[in-house]
Formats: structure tokens, sequence, C-alpha cells
């Protein structure tokens, strides 16, 4: 730019002196001298001078600067360098691209003003369900070669040029295989992540290389997991994709990838997808029938939580009714055994009673036996003649002890003969004596 301004004052410079000399002074040269004009032309020569030998580099760019001679170098540090005239072909470090899907006025919105933006294309899932998909690719030059690096520059030229066409293909070409290798139902379903990394790895590395083959849908699942019935459908099939796999690694396309050019993929993303309005209508279907299929799983849960609550109740009662039980039977298989420890101590107590008074009869018997064996003893060994006068002794002073204190009868009527009133005398006063008493135990 200071370039362009330096010769344009350089022009002025020379003109304004062309006209002094051709038509000297009149009202439009009056303004102008051969000195002054040959200030303009100096300072106009020393302006591109100094514009055409330096240059300034802006923070996070890289220049290419290629000599009228012949020779380049490669700058990468902010601030004054040289040109020498050379050309100059600068890159950012990082190239930011979107895909961006226009809002209801058909606007891209603010973030067009800050990257290279383009509008998002329509591309087609293995299940034929079509998809606007905005993505966000951030694309970083390899500043660590220099020679790397002017070749790239040399190659493309510009910057424009390079990201419409080396970037913008490869990441066309990336969408598409991705969305070759998942149905859309596939996508919605958890596999968004699958996507981003297939799309990454074939910006960096290259693409892959896919096969196609055929899947007979020979069955239809219908229903929910609880449920499946399987329908026969022979004459279904639809075309797929795959990776071509050789010694474990995915086959890949040689020369076409953006390491290549000494381009790195510093971020690859899907931002968003506008599904066609068929597969939308499908979508909330699902998502209603979804909803639905929630909200009944929930009632059931609901209800299923219900009975298992009040099964813990019973449960619950049970326990304390059988704990009730358990101490009731717990208290008469106490009393029970209480009182068959009763009985048995008692029955031990009349055992032991019993056997004391076998025991007491016993040692009477073996005494009444020792006595009549003594007894028996002294009647069989006869008494001595002192023992026999001993005992006659005593029983004649009885005898009379008890004649002493008899009191008999004042008057006596006797019958009979002699000979019994003779003999029976005494017999007969004593049995009157027994007579009187009875008769006055009677009386009393």
């Amino acid at each position: 730019m200071l370039t362009f301004i330096g010769i344009i004052i350089i022009l002025v410079g020379l003109v304004s002196f062309l006209a002094k000399l051709l038509f000297g002074t009149n009202k439009l040269t009056s303004w102008t001298t051969p000195k002054r004009s040959l200030q303009i032309i100096l300072v106009g020569v020393v302006l591109s001078i100094v514009t055409g030998a330096f240059f300034y580099a802006e923070p996070g760019t890289a220049y290419a600067v290629q000599y009228p001679w012949g020779g380049q170098k490669a700058v990468f540090r902010q601030g004054i360098h040289t040109k020498m005239w050379g050309r100059l072909i600068p890159i950012q470090f990082e190239l930011p691209i979107k895909y961006v899907i226009p809002n209801s006025d058909g606007e891209l919105g603010e973030q067009s003003e800050y990257a290279n933006v383009d509008y998002a294309k329509y591309w087609a899932f293995s299940d034929a369900v079509k998809a606007r998909i905005a993505t966000s690719v951030v694309i970083g030059i390899y500043t660590e070669d220099d020679h790397q690096f002017l070749s790239v520059a040399d190659r493309n030229k510009t910057e424009q040029n390079m990201i419409r066409s080396r970037i913008i293909p490869n990441i066309d070409q990336s969408i598409k295989n991705t969305c070759k290798l998942m149905d859309a139902q596939d996508y919605i379903s958890g596999q968004a992540s699958d996507f981003d990394r297939y799309f990454k790895d074939q910006l960096e590395n290259g693409m892959y290389v896919l096969e196609e083959y055929s899947e007979n849908q020979n069955r239809e699942i219908i229903g929910d997991s609880s449920t499946v019935r399987t329908v026969m459908n022979k004459e279904s099939k639809q075309k797929r994709f795959r990776i071509q796999i050789k010694d474990g690694e995915p086959v890949r396309e040689k020369g076409n990838s953006l390491k290549a050019y000494g381009l790195t993929v510093i971020q690859a993303v899907v931002t968003e997808i506008d599904w066609e309005e068929t597969f939308d209508n499908r979508l909330q279907l699902q998502k209603e029938e979804v909803a639905q299929t929630q909200l009944e799983k929930q009632q059931a849960e609901r209800e299923f939580y219900r009975a298992q609550k009040e099964k813990a109740r019973g449960e619950a009662d049970k326990a304390v009714e059988r704990a009730r039980l358990e101490k009731e039977q717990i208290q008469k298989t106490i009393a029970a055994e209480t009182e068959a420890k009763v009985a048995e101590f008692n029955l031990t107590k009349e055992k032991k009673q019993y056997e004391v008074e076998k025991f007491k009869a016993l040692s009477k018997k073996v005494a009444a036996d020792a006595e009549s064996y003594q007894n028996a003893k002294l009647v069989s060994a006869g008494l001595t003649p002192q023992e026999r006068a001993e005992w006659e002794y005593k029983t004649s002073v009885h005898v009379a002890r008890e004649l002493k204190d008899l009191s008999l009868p004042e008057i006596f009527i006797e019958g009979g003969t002699k000979q019994s009133n003779d003999g029976n005398l005494l017999q007969s006063l004593i049995g009157a004596d027994l007579a009187k008493k009875m008769m006055d135990g009677k009386r009393e």
C-alpha cells in the first residue's frame, strides 16, 4: 500500500515538473516550481524505496517472501523485516473454517466476520436421510520447517486459494465418507462422537478407502426391549459401506491429506445438523413415542413400588404379629418349663422323703428285729437263778403295791360252792373293784 502511494507521489511530481516546463506559469502550475516538483519526486522515491524494501509482519501470521531475483524466505516473527521489493504471501498460523446453517432470515451471523464461512451443504447418510451439517474446523500451519512452509505457499500462492483448493475439498470428502459409515438413526442414537472422530481422523491423516457391502434386512424389530417381534422380509436390502482394514489399520487414499500440505487439524467437530423435513417428522413421532413409553414406564414403576410398599407393610405387620406370638410362646414356654422344673423338684423331694421314710422304717424294723432277736436269745438261753429271783421279787413287790392301793367293797356277797369261794376270792375282789371304776367313769 505504501509502495503504491510512493509511486503516486512520484507521478504527481513528474507531472507538475513537466507541466511547468511545457506551459510555463499559469493558474494550474502557479502552486509549484521545478524545485518543489523535484522534492515531491524525491519524497515519492524515498517512500517507494522504504516500503518496497521493508514490511511489517502482523502477529499470528506467517509470511513467505519471494524476491525478484528468485530467492525466498519464511518469516514467522512479528515486526519489521526486509522484503527487497519481493512478493509477500501471508498465511495465518490458524485458519478457522466454518460451515454455517443460515438463520430464518438467511443470515450467517456475526461469526462470518471472523472466519472463513460458507453455507452448510446437504449430505446423505447411509440410510438416504439428508441433512445440512454445520462444522467448525481449525487448521494450523507447520512453522517448524521453513522449506515445507515455503513449498505450500509457493504452490497455493494465496491463503484463500489454499483454503478453497486444498482445505475445503478435504473437509467435504471427510464429511461425505463419514456419512456413508452410519445411518442417521445411528447418529442420533449415540454415534455422534464417532462421527466427529472419523471426521477429524480423515482430515488429518487421509481419507478412508471404503468398500461396499450388501446387508440383507431379513427381519424387522417391532416393539421395545421387553417385547420383541420379528417380521421376515427377504426382499429388503440396504447398501452399506465400511472401512477397508489391512494389518489392523484402515486403508487410506494416498496423497490426499492435509498433513501432506504441511497442515495440522487443531479442531474438527460438527456443531449443528439440520435434518430434512421428513426425518424431522419421524424424529418428532419417535420423541412422542419415547415420551409415552417413558410415561408408561414411570407409571408401571410407580405401581410396582406401590405394590412393594404394600408388601413391605404386610411383612412389617406379619413381623409385629410374629413377634407378639413369639413373645407369648416364650412366656408360655418359660411358664411350662418352670412348672416342669417345680414338678421335677417336688418329685425329687418326694423321692428323697420316700427314701428317708423307707430308711426310717428299715431302721425301726432292724431295731425291732434286733430287740426280738435279743429277747429270743434271752428266752432260749434261760434266766439265771439270781435273775429269776430278782424278777419274781420285782413282780411280788409290784403286786403288793397294787393290792395296797386296792379298795375292796365293804359288802361282799358270796355265791357258789365253798371250793370256788376259797380259790377265787382275790380274783372276785379285783373284778368288783374294776366294775366299780367303770361305773364311776360312766357317771362322770
